[in-house]
């Protein structure tokens, strides 16, 4: 095969006139791919916690609740989250609203929609974890807490969750790297993130080499900060006693 490599094609300038370069699109969709991440898997881990708790409270309703979310978001395919959250949903909507919406600046709605699609999608595998890992807990600790006069909220708060996070880290920490690769899905509605911007630099350039080596890298170093992030956390929250500490 004759591939003429030229890496040197990275720090010409952009042919869109932008005042940036080729290197600078991957360091872009790198920072939005970063931004994506964080956001999304915040967002994951809130509405998670939330319909965890919900599958194991007492009572049929909020197990429904919280069983319902799971089963159809769980197992619809991610790509076609983000088709409905993008083209879908604004639709749904109130018209105001949808119109609202659908006029925004289009890298903005790319971006909120796609902090939806992977925040909600990774939110019911959280959903999952949260709530093995509070079935796996003695069940004395709740009635010992209600019966010295917590409530049943405090009870979570203070005594469950608590225990819960430290157990269910090692799952935490593969799910925040899954939802930086996944971020990958965003590309299909339209977000410049590292993915994009690769097939960018390619349709440009013509180097595709360079081009999906670099951003390899970029994934690379992404999830060597989620891990050290993560590998901070644990230590910091790390006992005696708990966790094989």
């Amino acid at each position: 095969m004759n591939y003429h490599w030229n890496w040197s094609v990275l720090l010409q300038p952009v042919a869109t006139g932008e005042g940036t370069t080729y290197l600078g699109w991957i360091v872009h969709g790198f920072l939005i791919t970063a931004a994506l991440t964080l956001v999304a898997w915040t967002l994951a881990l809130s509405v998670g916690t939330l319909f965890g708790v919900l599958r194991t409270l007492p009572g049929r309703l909020p197990r429904w609740v919280g069983t319902s979310y799971v089963s159809i978001f769980r197992n619809v395919p991610l790509i076609v989250q983000f088709f409905i959250w993008y083209f879908v949903v604004p639709e749904l909507l109130p018209k105001p609203m949808g119109d609202a919406i659908k006029s925004t600046d289009p890298a903005i709605q790319f971006f909120v929609t796609s902090v939806f699609a992977l925040g909600v999608y990774t939110g019911s595998r959280i959903c999952e974890q949260l709530r093995a890992g509070i079935q796996a807990l003695p069940k004395g600790q709740v009635q010992a807490a209600l019966a010295v006069g917590f409530t049943r909220a405090q009870t979570y708060r203070h005594i469950i969750l608590p225990q819960v996070f430290r157990r269910i880290l090692p799952p935490l920490t593969s799910e925040f790297l899954i939802i930086s690769k996944n971020s990958a899905v965003a590309s299909t509605i339209g977000l410049l993130e590292l993915s994009g911007e690769a097939r960018q630099l390619v349709d440009y350039t013509a180097q595709p080499y360079e081009s999906f080596i670099m951003v390899t890298l970029a994934y690379v170093i992404l999830n060597f900060m989620i891990l050290q992030v993560m590998s901070w956390v644990r230590r910091s929250i790390a006992r005696p006693g708990l966790m094989g500490e």
